[in-house]
């Protein structure tokens, strides 16, 4: 599940997922009126039954308005059989520690993986 068409075709331009998609059409966000009826969230509620979805993926963007949307979907799916998961978050590839803002090393630490899997 997306934001928009255009984090589709990044997605599909990586070439590392092979699924279905949902584009939400926006994120939940009240200071530019944006709330869950003008966003495509009950197709995806309805999408979620109807097609008997096991995984869930939020592909959004990590600002406080994608936040909300998720924290917003994960409890309109508290009952559901549906895994839902979020792509990862931190530190950039190249990129330099000593330049990252707080809350990019904050994602990094949270969401750290086992080297000897």
């Amino acid at each position: 599940m997306v934001e928009s068409p255009l984090d589709v075709e990044a997605i599909e331009h990586a070439d590392s997922y092979d699924g279905r998609y949902h584009v939400l059409g926006g994120v939940l966000s009240p200071l530019e009126g944006i709330d869950a009826e003008q966003l495509t969230l009950t197709e995806l509620f309805d999408r979620i039954k109807r097609e008997h979805v096991t995984e869930l993926i939020l592909g959004l963007n990590p600002t406080v308005e994608g936040e909300a949307t998720a924290r917003y979907i994960v409890q309109g799916l508290p009952d559901q059989a549906v895994v839902i998961t979020r792509l990862g978050r931190g530190l950039p590839t190249g990129g330099d520690i000593e330049f990252a803002d707080a809350t990019t090393l904050a994602a990094a630490f949270s969401g750290r993986t086992n080297l000897l899997k």
